[in-house]
Parts: structure tokens; C-alpha cells; sequence
């Protein structure tokens, strides 16, 4: 196998974070069949829905079974649930014929659980290693990517929309990566999603910032119309603009990294 790829999208919510990741999937589909998979690092889970699957299962919920358990375990029984660990995360990994698709859901319970959050972990390290391309779809602070998916990321895309607020949540977050705060990446850049006009001044303001640009995705009705009926994404035509852009983007950020 080639040397794996992970790639992280971020921003804050209602930037169309999660589209951009839906249409990414169907484009990286194209690169890598059957070897790419998804994570839904999001609590708000809405990426299932953009790419058409319903996993019930989440890591989330595997580790409340887990911790449930746990209290009432004897120290044999334990061990016995330390070792099925695995195999459990295992059964939350929707497999298909292009992709696979892993949702870590909300993890709910209060407190730390270090020792059951280090094999869930290591069990979903053990899943990535068997894919040349990781996606994930992260929330806007990155820190669920960092404390329960991965550590490293070789390219990090930053969401935003065409307002300057939304700029300055990528300047927040680019912070936070430079500072060691989250996972360390390669390779950073920011999108401009729903763009329905210039986005010049937007680009002068990143690039003083010291935040590389990877491009723009133009605003698309048909996009938004299949949002609205809970059309996957994935069923885009090869021609939606948006998609277009998406691939583009890709190629930049990679050619970038090089």
C-alpha cells in the first residue's frame, strides 16, 4: 500500500463544512476506490446524511456499552472487555464497495475513562491503518480529532463562508495548530465556500495573515436543492460547478504539500 493520506475539514458551523466534505468524498472516491474512509468526527453527525448512509452504530456508543459494562465487571471480565474492545469498533465501520464510513457520535458520559478512551483509540488507529486516504469531517475546534481519532494530519482544510467573522475563525483555529494545541498537519489551507462574488479582499487578508488559500467553491442552487430533499451528495453530476471547484481545491492543497 502507498503512503496514507489524511486529510481534515474544519470550520465552524454553517459554512458548509459538511458539503464540502460530502463532495470531497465523491471526488476522492474517484482516486481511491474501495481504500478511503470517511470518519464523521462531528457530534452534530450531519454527514451521514450528505453522503447517504445511516450508520446507527458510533464509536460514542460503543463506549457507553463499554462503560456500562465495565461497572459491573469482575477483574477477569475486565480483561475479557479490554480485548473486545476492537472487534466492537470494528462493527461500527459501514463498509462499501467505494468507501468506508466511520461516525464517532457523541461521547456522553462525564468524567475521564482514560484506560477505555486509550483502546478505543488505538482500536480506531488499528481500523485507519488498512485505508491510503483517511477523511474526516471535524468539528471547529479540532480538539475531538486530537483527543479520540488522530494526531497527525498531512493536509488540514479550513471552511470558511465570504465574511471576515468567518475569516477570523480560521485565524483562531491556525493558531491553535501553530501553537500545538490540536493535531499536527503538513499542510493548512483555507476555502471559500458558497462564494457568490470576488473574493479578492478575502485572499489579500489571509495571505497577510500568513494563511495559504486553496481556493474558492461558487454558491450552487443545486447543491442547496439536494440538501433540502436529503439527496446524498454523492449522486451530484460530474459537471455541478460546486463539485468541480471541490476537485480543484483538492489538487491544489496537494500539490501544495508536496
Amino acid at each position: 500500500m502507498s503512503e496514507q493520506k489524511v486529510i481534515a475539514v474544519c470550520g465552524k458551523g454553517g459554512v458548509g463544512k459538511t458539503a464540502f466534505t460530502a463532495m470531497l468524498t465523491k471526488v476522492l472516491m474517484e482516486k481511491a476506490p474501495g481504500k478511503l474512509l470517511v470518519v464523521d468526527a462531528d457530534p452534530a453527525l450531519g454527514l451521514n446524511y450528505a453522503i447517504g448512509r445511516e450508520s446507527e452504530t458510533t464509536i460514542g456508543s460503543i463506549r457507553e456499552m463499554v462503560l456500562q459494562k465495565a461497572e459491573k465487571s469482575t477483574k477477569n471480565e475486565l480483561t475479557e472487555l479490554a480485548d473486545s474492545v476492537e472487534y466492537l469498533t470494528a462493527q461500527a465501520l459501514d463498509e462499501k464497495d467505494n468507501f468506508s464510513f466511520l461516525a464517532m457520535g457523541r461521547m456522553n458520559t462525564i468524567g475521564c475513562f482514560c484506560s477505555i478512551n486509550d483502546l478505543l483509540k488505538n482500536a480506531i488507529e488499528n481500523i485507519m491503518h488498512s485505508f491510503e486516504i483517511v477523511l474526516i469531517d471535524g468539528e471547529a475546534g479540532l480538539e475531538q480529532i486530537n483527543r479520540q481519532v488522530i494526531e497527525k494530519i498531512d493536509t488540514l482544510i479550513l471552511i470558511t463562508d465570504t465574511s471576515f467573522r468567518g475569516l477570523q475563525t480560521v485565524r483562531h483555529i491556525k493558531k491553535m495548530v501553530d501553537e500545538g494545541l490540536v493535531p499536527a498537519c503538513k499542510n493548512l489551507g483555507v476555502v471559500f465556500n458558497r462564494a457568490q462574488s470576488d473574493v479578492s479582499a478575502l485572499k489579500e487578508f489571509a495571505e497577510k495573515e500568513h494563511i495559504h488559500v486553496i481556493g474558492s467553491v461558487p454558491y450552487d442552487k443545486q447543491v442547496e436543492q439536494f440538501d433540502l430533499e436529503g439527496r446524498s451528495l454523492l449522486e451530484l453530476p460530474e459537471n455541478n460547478p460546486a463539485l468541480k471547484a471541490v476537485a480543484k481545491c483538492i489538487e491544489t492543497a496537494e500539490s501544495t504539500g508536496k
